[in-house]
């Protein structure tokens, strides 16, 4: 193999490839990164056994088809720190020679016949979604899921269709997110078709900064609990979690008799105020509904006591306290993507809900004030 390849393009490729791969692993082979070299392309390949990319990039020229195999740490790390615009890679057996204006690198690698064969995508895709609706989808959902939980299938998002009707969900049993979107059923699905999977963060995570700002088409398909995401030039699978997901539709309250639409980046300027005379014993800001505005409050011992007020104009209801941890509200405002948010609200120990829209709604439990 000997390629002559954009640095800048490589320290991209490297860098997302990167990611995928573990630190601590006891089989050398996962800590290492696939180059594939043909006629006008260069494809990188990594995985973890649990999710794997595969990326392409073209602003290459190829003088030697070939393939090897190369510790991602160490070849990204070079190719990172180098000066030069362009660099030459060139195998030689298991070794990979990375070559600039000035210097000469050796980096010694692995077998090819080593690394795990990656999943392929054939077939029809169940569905096709555009990327940035994609991205939107989970960025409106992903930070809600639980961290290491117990009930595993809430450490992962739940992405389910209906048609061409698509529902990203998540939950760590204190808040539950659920952001619509639309899509296109795959030819072989049918308008009436139905599934659902729950994929772990770690693969969206990667998904998301995969797809970045782009504006292409997703091809998605799950099959033999993995699912597959493809685009021109670019294939991320990922094993699905085990385990029922949660009936996330039983636990949005509908019985709200209290409403306020607020500005959204004037409650979250109020939110953080708020929050910085909270502490881990007293996490919680109290949000006092009225006529008359609504005011943010927060206390803890030995800190200090804060006060914000924000304008409320149109509130319906009664007057209500209650109190939120802050972290949980200034996380979902930071994605909403509207300038105006509606709060639904009954009671002091009951949840909740935040609305963005028709396609987007948020629901958080409340604690305890003293």
């Amino acid at each position: 193999m000997k390629v002559i390849c954009d640095r800048g393009a490589m320290v991209e490729a490297l860098g997302l490839a990167g990611a995928v791969i573990v630190s601590r692993t006891p089989k050398p082979v996962l800590t290492c990164i696939k180059l594939v070299a043909s006629p006008g392309a260069l494809m990188l390949a990594a995985t973890d056994l649990e999710v794997a990319l595969r990326l392409t990039t073209a602003r290459v020229e190829v003088q030697e088809a070939g393939e090897v195999l190369a510790p991602a740490d160490r070849l990204a790390a070079i190719v990172r720190d180098s000066p030069d615009a362009t660099l030459t890679l060139e195998s030689e057996g298991e070794t990979t020679h990375v070559r600039g204006q000035d210097a000469h690198f050796k980096v010694l690698g692995l077998p090819v016949g080593d690394f795990p064969a990656l999943p392929e995508f054939s077939g029809e895709p169940e569905f096709t979604i555009n990327a940035q609706e994609l991205t939107r989808l989970v960025q409106q959902t992903i930070y809600a899921t639980a961290r290491e939980n117990s009930r595993y299938a809430i450490n992962g998002v739940l992405i389910e269709r209906e048609g061409g009707k698509l529902s990203v969900v998540a939950t760590d049993g204190h808040r539950l997110a659920v952001a619509k979107g639309e899509c296109q059923a795959g030819k072989s699905e049918g308008e009436a078709s139905r599934h659902s999977a729950i994929v772990p963060t770690k693969a969206l995570n990667m998904l998301t900064r995969l797809l970045g700002t782009s504006d292409v088409a997703v091809k998605v398909k799950i099959a033999d609990n993995r699912i597959l995401f493809e685009t021109e030039s670019a294939l991320l699978a990922s094993n699905l979690v085990e385990g029922n997901f949660p009936p996330y539709k039983d636990v949005v309250p509908r019985d709200g008799d209290k409403r306020a639409t607020l500005n959204t980046e004037v409650l979250s300027s109020a939110f953080r105020r708020a929050a910085l005379l909270t502490n881990e014993e007293s996490k919680g800001v109290r949000m006092a509904f009225s006529k008359e505005g609504l005011v943010l409050s927060s206390r803890a011992p030995e800190m200090g006591e804060a006060e914000i007020k924000v304008d409320l104009p149109g509130y319906e209801g009664e007057p209500l306290d209650i109190g939120f941890n802050p972290q949980y509200v200034l996380d979902v405002l930071k994605v909403v993507g509207s300038d105006q948010i509606q709060m639904d609200l009954r009671a002091a120990n009951k949840p909740g809900v935040i609305r963005s829209g028709n396609n987007f709604l948020y629901v958080v439990m409340p604690v305890n004030l003293q």
